[in-house]
């Protein structure tokens, strides 16, 4: 086969794995875990099963497939926050920027997250793309333990004995995670007294930062000055796609 037509193949088969998964998104946003049908995707996209098939063996591959694609991203964003110039506890502020972007342009992802870790799901995928999701999830626990490593290493801040700084990195997630899932699923939080979640969240998160003694200490550094100054600085581009960022002049 000469190397034109790979080519053409490689590109048609790609062009074919991402309609199947815009289509699944929309049926599983739509209809939930038990309204995405491979039967509905083939109808839908005018495919036989079997091509379909060919692309995911079962409806479980679709589901970690959409979440790793978003998962890819989140790591991209990690990366350019954890490398804005500024002490170790703004640039943390700065990951923190980065998830509340990530929650911005993916809303969905929590809702296929949580659908993803149910026993019965989770087992049905592939060990390639599991192990694929782990790395991703790897990848932005290093960034944020690095962050911290940085924090201890310029003295800003001690850790107990016997915590380490992945220990203080899974906090963190749990309380992002739990803050932004609770979001996405639940749209009446106002109702609840609850107003302006990630500001809440943001300031319960501070609150385990002072704790440990991270310096600057939240009443000596205006903290949502930083996370603007990451806004425009660093996600820019995207924050004025999004409307949120007057266009640069």
């Amino acid at each position: 086969m000469s190397q034109p037509t790979e080519r053409r193949k490689q590109r048609e088969w790609t062009e074919r794995n991402d309609r199947i998964l815009q289509v699944a998104e929309q049926q599983l946003l739509l209809d939930g875990y038990h309204g995405l049908s491979m039967d509905r995707i083939a109808t839908e996209l005018e495919y036989s099963k079997g091509t379909i098939y060919n692309h995911f063996p079962c409806k479980e591959e679709i589901v970690i497939a959409l979440a790793l694609e978003t998962m890819e991203r989140r790591v991209g964003l990690f990366q350019r926050a954890a490398a804005f110039q500024a002490c170790a506890r703004h640039r943390l502020c700065a990951v923190g920027v980065a998830v509340e972007l990530f929650f911005t342009l993916h809303p969905t992802h929590f809702k296929f997250e949580q659908v993803l870790r149910l026993d019965s799901i989770w087992e049905k995928t592939s060990e390639k793309r599991r192990t694929h999701l782990r790395t991703c999830e790897g990848r932005c626990i290093e960034i944020v333990a690095g962050v911290i490593r940085d924090g201890l290493s310029r003295n800003e801040l001690t850790l107990p004995q016997d915590t380490t700084p992945e220990d203080l990195v899974f906090g963190l997630w749990a309380m992002t995670l739990g803050a932004f899932s609770l979001i996405a699923a639940n749209e009446s939080l106002a109702d609840l007294g609850i107003g302006h979640p990630q500001n809440i969240m943001n300031r319960h998160i501070a609150i385990v930062l002072d704790s440990y003694g991270w310096k600057p200490l939240s009443h000596e550094a205006d903290e949502d000055e930083v996370r603007d100054q990451v806004r425009a600085k660093v996600f820019g581009d995207e924050y004025q796609k999004l409307g949120l960022l007057p266009p640069t002049t």
